[in-house]
């Protein structure tokens, strides 16, 4: 795959952002929506990857015998055309709404050199010509579809090329020649030169485009065990001013992958313009992330006493409850005790205008442990936690940030009396700012990855918070190398 094919892949396919397996019938996690503006950069960076494609045509010989008065008869060569300039000055990449995309290219020309021969009886001429062809038009639709795997595919449904004038300057000033070529020459050079066009057109979308679409991967990968599935949930959908790719973005875990028992919301998104791609990342895709790593334990914690500060009034011990847990102390004393911590389940973003937040509820037990290495459990409390979220959007991905506001505890069983949780509210309220919340900042701040490719940069970052979804928008940028 040539250097200026690959171009042409990534401008038009890091827009299209399309990836891989999803299933029909239910809502997206995510939509990206390409804007007219998009569409028009990839039309003025493709003119690039054309020019250079068009020079690499070959055209062919053009041979012949002819009758020409004052002249006789002969034989002529015109060969060894070579392209040695182009000028594609006119694009547009428009929607073809319930079918893909335009390409349509105007006003170019093509600037070609050859050599010219003619052999009468014994004698024989020769030379070279420059031709300038003119008012160059080429026309493509790309039918944008899906495979059952969910990676995107893409054909040529038609192509058409038409030429408006051709110039021609012959050296030695041979009128008869000039006019042997516009007689003999001219309308075959045409049909063929459309022709060629369209061939190269048709070959970079069929041997370099469509082999470039089936290498995407399936998933991306956003920890050790998690995986995101930016499956391609049916065709790309082009309206009048826009392409909308619909895409499952579910996370999942790679050892055992479970079925979401919840569907994404639908989204409205806003009609705005203003940037060249928009991503609608619905709640769907950050709450699925929240079930795998709940389901993996990950937001479980245990607290034992020599985690708790030394210069902390309460310690993790029978004796340091004596105070307001006076049968604890009593009936195991000069123990240590253990609490273990887990989410009761896994807690789900809230999007509403402006805001982010959390409500996890949790669920403590404690633990004494006994000689014999035994853990009895003494008693249990429920844990709610009000928390605010924060999203940050960068050039590649989304990163995040928790901020967690004071627990409120409540006993729920014991097996040694009724007492008093404050203590305790201020010892889980150490722990989680201190421990449980920075370890999961932390995997925040590893992001969200955007689904783009290779050598595409986003610029002029703008986030809205919407009910049920982020709308991050933002312009493009091919980095060439």
């Amino acid at each position: 795959m040539g250097a200026s094919s690959r171009t042409w892949a990534f401008l038009l396919l890091g827009l299209l952002l399309t990836s891989f397996p999803g299933a029909l019938g239910t809502n997206p996690g995510l939509v990206v929506r390409i804007t007219d503006k998009g569409l028009e950069y990839v039309a003025r960076e493709g003119l690039v990857t054309l020019q250079s494609e068009l020079q690499e045509i070959t055209l062919p010989d053009f041979t012949g015998d002819f009758k020409i008065k004052h002249v006789g008869r002969g034989h002529y060569e015109f060969h060894s055309l070579d392209i040695h300039s182009c000028e594609l000055r006119g694009s547009a990449l428009t929607p073809l709404p319930g079918q893909g995309l335009s390409l349509s290219i105007s006003d170019s020309f093509i600037r070609l050199q050859g050599k010219w021969k003619v052999r009468k009886s014994f004698l024989k001429l020769q030379g070279s010509f420059d031709m300038e062809v003119k008012g160059i038009t080429i026309l493509v639709n790309l039918v944008l579809g899906s495979e059952p795997s969910g990676r995107p595919t893409v054909t040529t449904s038609s192509c058409s090329s038409d030429i408006r004038d051709v110039e021609v300057d012959i050296s030695g000033g041979l009128g008869w020649l000039l006019s042997l070529f516009h007689n003999k020459i001219e309308s075959n050079f045409q049909k063929i030169l459309e022709i060629k066009i369209c061939q190269m057109v048709q070959k970079s979308v069929t041997s370099d485009l469509q082999p470039y679409l089936q290498t995407l991967p399936v998933t991306t990968e956003i920890g050790s065990f998690a995986g995101v599935d930016y499956s391609l949930m049916e065709a790309p959908q082009a309206t009048a001013q826009m392409l909308d790719v619909m895409l499952k973005a579910e996370i999942f875990n790679h050892d055992h992958r479970s079925p979401v028992d919840f569907l994404a919301p639908v989204m409205s998104l806003p009609e705005e313009h203003n940037r060249m791609v928009y991503f609608a990342i619905s709640d769907y895709v950050f709450n699925t992330a929240s079930l795998v790593y709940h389901e993996a334990g990950y937001l479980n914690f245990n607290i034992t006493d020599d985690m708790v500060p030394p210069t902390s009034k309460i310690r993790l011990t029978t004796k340091s409850f004596r105070a307001f847990a006076p049968r604890l102390a009593r009936q195991y004393p000069n123990m240590n005790l253990e609490l273990q911590g887990a989410m009761v389940s896994a807690p789900f973003l809230n999007f509403s205008p402006g805001n982010l937040s959390l409500a996890p509820q949790m669920e403590i037990k404690a633990f004494v442990l006994l000689p014999s290495s035994i853990r009895e459990p003494v008693f249990r409390l429920s844990v709610a936690c009000n928390v605010s979220a924060t999203l940050t959007f960068n050039i590649s991905k989304i990163t995040g940030f928790l901020k967690p506001e004071e627990v409120q505890m409540e006993l729920k069983e014991s097996k040694v009396g009724v007492f008093n949780v404050e203590m305790l509210e201020a010892l889980l309220n150490y722990y989680l700012i201190n421990s449980l919340y920075p370890k999961v900042n932390e995997k925040l701040a590893n992001g969200f990855p955007l689904p783009l490719l290779k050598h595409i940069q986003l610029s002029d970052p703008v986030l809205q918070i919407h009910k049920d979804f982020l709308f991050l928008g933002a312009n493009i940028q091919y980095m060439r190398v």
